[in-house]
């Protein structure tokens, strides 16, 4: 019977939460992992790296009950010749309890395990050799930040066995930090149980005592994309990464096109405009003459006026931009947005559906 099996059988579980309210007004149309980044389902960008890795059953964690998104992850799994299941918590389980809820999955193979918001190159192949190669329970993969008191700070020696964790130090103990992506050997389910823990600070000391959990470094950049300035810093460092690696998904540099730029076939541009560094224009958005876009994300739909000025910024599905308003100060405009001509727009964030008729020169939260 076993011979039948296909040895390649790999699973992953994303673990997905909540409803993202980190990123809203974004995920009151959609749920979080469905938000597009890069013109892609946030989610999707993970799942597309795991199936380049081999793995084949892809489960999502998630506490509430979110049909768009079974419909949108079906669709994908068709797509990718996959399966893809939800796992619903009825209570939240932290970020260790899920692992014991989907047990009946995760029980028969080594397998991933996924923060939802993470955005950097997944070296998930790599992974699964660093970690059969040193044989233990499991392997974390660890980023460099620049503050790290701000996290919780990960010490390992040069094999990569990790000693300890040390939240927030208030002096130097080093510079590398839990990346929020895990590879494990179904073993580490006998240490969960069905109630709410937490990997991080209950379920990993624990295996670090037993020698059992090593770190693996992330080459190449790492953001977490939960929240809106995060989301645009991550979106940089994604397109960065894209211009190195000289990715034909990046549009051709132009007179009008600078940097590192996305636009979906379907956009329209129009004369003299300036679209650049850092800009990924989604599909059917229309954006008039004349216009200056940098370090912004136009999702579906959007229509961008003459001579309208754009800089750090969100603009979500179908939002209309007047003729030359300006928006900047990590500005989020929800689904269906209008902004009337001429207006000034710095650090809204606006809900969907309204209509701003006066310009907003202060961070605002517009219901």
């Amino acid at each position: 019977h076993n011979s039948l099996k296909n040895p390649q059988t790999m699973k992953a579980l994303i673990l997905v939460g909540g409803f993202g309210t980190r990123l809203r007004p974004l995920t009151l149309s959609l749920p979080k992992p469905l938000v597009p980044f890069a013109n892609m389902p946030m989610v999707m960008h993970q799942v597309e790296a795991l199936v380049a890795a081999g793995v084949d059953h892809v489960v999502l964690a998630v506490n509430y009950r979110a049909e768009i998104m079974e419909r949108e992850m079906t669709k994908h799994a068709e797509r990718l010749g996959i399966k893809i299941s939800m796992s619903l918590e009825t209570e939240p389980l932290g970020t260790a309890g899920p692992l014991a809820l989907a047990k009946e999955i995760l029980k028969d193979d080594k397998f991933f395990v996924l923060n939802s918001d993470v955005i950097c190159p997944f070296p998930f192949k790599e992974m699964i050799e660093f970690h059969n190669k040193h044989g233990r329970e499991g392997t974390i993969l660890v980023t460099k930040v620049s503050e790290p008191s701000k996290y919780g700070v990960v010490k390992y020696d040069e094999s990569g066995k990790i000693d300890s964790f040390v939240e927030k130090p208030q002096i130097f103990v080093g510079n590398r930090i839990n990346a929020g992506l895990y590879f494990f050997n179904p073993s580490i389910l006998d240490r969960i149980e069905l109630k709410p823990t937490s990997i991080e600070q209950e379920i990993f000391p624990a295996m670090a005592d037993d020698n059992n959990l090593y770190a693996m470094d992330l080459q190449g950049f790492w953001m977490d994309v939960g929240q809106p300035p995060d989301y645009l810093i991550g979106m940089c460092l994604y397109l960065n990464a894209l211009k190195e690696n000289g990715d034909d998904k990046l549009s051709t540099l132009s007179e009008s096109i600078v940097g590192p730029v996305i636009v979906h076939p379907t956009a329209k541009i129009g004369r003299d405009c300036k679209i650049g560094p850092n800009v990924v224009i989604g599909p059917g958005v229309t954006i008039g003459d004349g216009c200056r876009l940098q370090r912004c994300t136009l999702m579906e739909g959007c229509v961008v006026k003459s001579h309208a000025w754009i800089k750090s910024a969100i603009v979500g599905w179908r939002c209309t931009i007047g003729a030359w308003a300006r928006l900047e100060g990590i500005t989020v405009l929800g689904e269906d947005v209008m902004v009337k001509d001429e207006l000034y727009l710095n650090g809204a964030r606006v809900l969907p559906h309204k209509s701003i008729k006066a310009s907003v020169p202060e961070p605002t939260i517009i219901m």
